[in-house]
This record gives C-alpha cells, sequence and structure tokens, in this order.
C-alpha cells in the first residue's frame, strides 16, 4: 500500500502516518511508536519501506547503547558515539544522530541487521515512485522540510567561527530552530513514506558521501535529492551529520516489536566528544577519531560547501 499521490488526501495521510496512526483494514501496514522488526506484508520490518528490492528506514537514524548486561538506554544525539556499544534505530518523534562518522554509522546499523544505503538507493527512496528532485516535488518549498530560516550554531555560540571543536559543541543542536524531531516536518516525505530525507541533518551512505543537505543548506552542493558532499573522510563527523540504515528485502527476520529504550541515568556525566578533523579527498582513514592532516572547515556563513583539493591545501597553510 502506498499513501495517495493527491497532494491535498496526502497531507492528511503523512500527517497520520508520522504520527503512528494505524488504518483500519490494512493492519499490515500499521506501525507503533516505537516499531520493531514486525515484518509488514512488503518484505520489509515497520520501521522501514520497500524501495525497489531494498528496505530502507523510515525515519534519519538515532542510537541506542547496549550496556554490558544487555540493557538499552537511550544515546544521546548531541555526541560522538566514541567507544560506545550501540546500535541503529529508527522511530519517530526523537532528535536525529549527529555527531557520526560514515564508520560509526556502519557499525550501529550492521548491529540491528541492517547496513547503510548505497547512494543510488538512498537517492531513489529521496525521490520517490515520481522521480522528483525534492521528496514532495520537482520544486523547492519553503519551510516543507527542515532547511528554512534555520538558526546557525556556530553564530550563535561561537562568533561564526568553525573548527573541529566548535562544530562538535554538544550545545549545536540542543538550540531551538535547529533540527527538529524525526518526522515532525510531516509533509517532508513522498509516496514510500520516508521522512525527512532532505534537510534536517546530512545522511551518510555507503560511498564515503553524505547526502541530502542539513538544517543550513539544501543547495550548495546539489539541490534537494541531488545533494552530496564528498570532501571528507569516513571518520569524519560534526553537529550536521547523521545516517539512516537499508537492508535487502527479506533479510531482516521477525522479532518481537522494540520498546523505548530507558533514558540514560542522570547522574552519569556524558563524556566529551573527542571530534576530528576534515579529512583529504579520498583519505582512507577509518578509524574511529582518528584525525586526518588537515585541519580544515568547510562551512561558510552557516552553509556548507566542499573545497577542491588545492584549495584545501592552501587554507590549511594560510591557518599555518
Amino acid at each position: 500500500m502506498r499513501p495517495p499521490t493527491n497532494r491535498k488526501f496526502h497531507r492528511a495521510f503523512t500527517t497520520l502516518l508520522a504520527s503512528g496512526t494505524a488504518f483500519i483494514g490494512v493492519s499490515f501496514f500499521a506501525t507503533s511508536a516505537h516499531a520493531g522488526y514486525s515484518t509488514t506484508a512488503s518484505g520489509c520490518p515497520s520501521d522501514m519501506t520497500l524501495v525497489g528490492h531494498t528496505c530502507v528506514d523510515k525515519w534519519e537514524g538515532s542510537l541506542v547503547e547496549v550496556r554490558p548486561d544487555g540493557r538499552e538506554v537511550a544515546f544521546s544525539p548531541h555526541e560522538a558515539p566514541n567507544g560506545h556499544d550501540v546500535r541503529a534505530v529508527s522511530r519517530p518523534g526523537v532528535t536525529p544522530q549527529a555527531h557520526i562518522s560514515m564508520v560509526q554509522a556502519q557499525r550501529a546499523c550492521k548491529a540491528s541487521g541492517k547496513r547503510l544505503c548505497h547512494a543510488q538507493e538512498w537517492k531513489s527512496a529521496c525521490r520517490g515512485p515520481e522521480e522528483t528532485r525534492y521528496p514532495y516535488g520537482s520544486t523547492r518549498e519553503a519551510n516543507v522540510c527542515v532547511d528554512t530560516n534555520r538558526t546557525s550554531p556556530m553564530a550563535v555560540l561561537h562568533n561564526g567561527e568553525h573548527d573541529a571543536a566548535t562544530m562538535n559543541d554538544p550545545e549545536a543542536n540542543r538550540l531551538q530552530n535547529t533540527v527538529e524531531p524525526t518526522g515532525a516536518a510531516a509533509e517532508c516525505t513522498n509516496s514510500y513514506g520516508v521522512y525527512d530525507m532532505v534537510g534536517n541533518v546530512h545522511e551518510w551512505a555507503d560511498d564515503g558521501a553524505f547526502h541530502g543537505g542539513y538544517y543550513l543548506d539544501t543547495k550548495i552542493n546539489g539541490e534537494g535529492c541531488e545533494y552530496i558532499t564528498t570532501a571528507h573522510a569516513k571518520s569524519y563527523y560534526d553537529y550536521s551529520t547523521g545516517f539512516r540504515c537499508c537492508a535487502d528485502e527479506g533479510t531482516l527476520e521477525d522479532a518481537a516489536p522494540e520498546t523505548a529504550p530507558a533514558p540514560a541515568p542522570k547522574h552519569e556525566e556524558s563524556p566529551a566528544p573527542r571530534p576530528t578533523l576534515h579529512g583529504a579527498p579520498g583519505s582512507n582513514a577509518d578509524d574511529d577519531g582518528a584525525p586526518s592532516s588537515l585541519g580544515v572547515d568547510e562551512v561558510s556563513d552557516g552553509d556548507r560547501r566542499s573545497f577542491e583539493p588545492l584549495e584545501m591545501m592552501n587554507r590549511f597553510a594560510r591557518k599555518n
């Protein structure tokens, strides 16, 4: 079953879907607010949707931490998961994980029996069956996705300074008018029922790039679903980098539906994130938190853009 394509009815449908509402007579399509691996008729678990022969997470990824005793607790979306045993979950209404590298995202997806999406899978899911530039259509519309008139954390917190430390400030996405809960932009979707593939946070794919833009920029490196940033090592992360998972159709086994993870005990202090520096294009640095040799930021006026290698070297030379 697919949502209706008529825009008026589509709005009502996606609003209901984002809230986890079940439709009478189509119980196989129903989801819960914390859906797990109960399989739907599509061959995908209920937190995913079928795109071709690929199951794609409906919502941007978040993390739970697996404690030594097997308990799962919510992991902060405002810090890097370095040194933590985490796995990926896809849920509506939660803050999406940021400060995550491609390497970490791959491990988190694998821990849940999934994988990072291939770039073409990601793009197909974003464009929808109608193959439009944005999930909702061919022309950008303000305020449909989380990408319009948002607050720049670096401007507010650090006077516009962009470096490895400031861009991993855990307060960045705690500011109002930055990220939004997954699925909150109810019309930022398409007939596949995937949310926030443009805006909110960037999403790593297995091509070593992140896609879709984030809340301050969905156009500098391509518009909407065409957006791609490539000038990073696989170990790079900052306040804007997120992810979602994919899986081959029919490869995930049934399991009991998940419940919400327990909140992390309030008396525990979150360790400070250990930021990485930007890597040169084509870097093979895969170690978590391994800094590259180039300390280059690529944010200008609150927006992201990629630099060519020569420009990166020149910027590094000027800084030193």
